[in-house]
């Protein structure tokens, strides 16, 4: 491929070499400029011109945690960018056996260019990525899921044209996805309405650190118990699963909780009719949404779930290339 042909490519150089661990540690510019070079990256894909930014580069990827989109968006982008994507579990290394995380950072950086990490504690890839000499990117922690929001928000964009002023409402579990969906919104400055029921909402702090970047931004961010009231002229009705992997014995509970917080037509009634509907997916329907809502002409599930791809393209050509 000639240079020429991409040579207007804008690599977000201030990020090279830095991990991925929560949107807070990012500008609303770098944010911005991550989403514009997911757009540029997937342009190029789809004409079969994705360029070759990470050649002779190795991903290692260590999963905790079962994945569909993570797993394979990761390993397919860095093959798109010529590298290589290296599948570890946990359970196969020695860090599963009891091998501190001092000295697999200090190893893994000498063997890999960058580690993606899905796991269960936010900690311990806090951790890692302190002992590690080479970029770290949280591919699902406990408490974040910032290439989720990437993806997200890049989906807004597409359809949207644009994201500045627009609603967005979360409906569900105060969870990892909501917590880097409120970051990434309010960069934007979105209007951002988080509905949970009670007992299941965002973090307290995390929401309170959002809200003042939204308010810089000329978004808002507010915290409702009442789904009708987050729904109201939403421009984006976003949902989770109500039972998350680990959280299995509290399913039946959860059921009952959540009973009034599905996204059915009657909710979504109180959106604007041009609504766009989201969910980071897998998604259980006729639970947490009703499947003439997921299944219908607002919904944009799969276009959000490709975006995966290119918004993690743009990470890892900024940290890693």
């Amino acid at each position: 491929m000639k240079l020429l042909e991409w040579a207007n490519l804008k690599i977000v150089d201030s990020l090279k070499g830095k991990d991925l661990l929560t949107l807070f540690d990012y500008s609303k510019e770098e944010i911005e400029d991550l989403i514009d070079l997911a757009v540029d990256l997937k342009k190029l894909t789809k004409a079969g011109k994705c360029p070759p930014l990470l050649a002779g580069k190795t991903l290692g990827m260590i999963f905790e945690k079962h994945s569909t989109r993570t797993r394979i968006s990761f390993e397919v982008g860095m093959k798109q960018l010529g590298g290589n994507g290296m599948f570890m579990h946990a359970r196969d290394l020695q860090i599963g056996r009891g091998e501190s995380v001092y000295d697999t950072g200090h190893v893994l950086s000498g063997y890999l260019d960058g580690i993606m990490i899905r796991a269960n504690s936010h900690e311990m890839v806090k951790e890692l990525a302190e002992h590690a000499t080479i970029p770290v990117i949280n591919g699902l922690t406990d408490i974040y899921h910032p290439c989720q929001a990437l993806a997200d928000i890049l989906t807004i964009h597409e359809v949207k044209g644009y994201t500045k002023g627009l609603k967005i409402a979360y409906i569900g579990d105060g969870n990892n996805v909501a917590h880097s969906l409120v970051i990434a919104a309010a960069n934007m400055g979105m209007h951002i309405a988080v509905a949970t029921p009670e007992g299941y909402e965002a973090d307290e702090q995390i929401i309170e650190k959002a809200k003042a970047i939204a308010l810089q931004n000329g978004g808002s961010l507010f915290v409702s118990n009442d789904p009708i009231e987050a729904a109201v002229n939403a421009d984006v009705i976003y949902t989770d699963v109500w039972t998350s992997m680990g959280q299995e014995e509290e399913a039946k509970k959860r059921l009952a909780d959540f009973k009034q917080f599905q996204i059915n037509d009657a909710l979504v009634a109180n959106a604007k009719s041009d609504y766009m509907f989201l969910h980071c997916l897998p998604a259980h329907r006729e639970e947490e949404v009703a499947t003439s809502v997921i299944d219908g002409p607002n919904s944009y599930i799969f276009q959000q779930a490709e975006n995966r791809l290119h918004a993690q393209k743009a990470v890892l050509a900024s940290l890693m290339a």
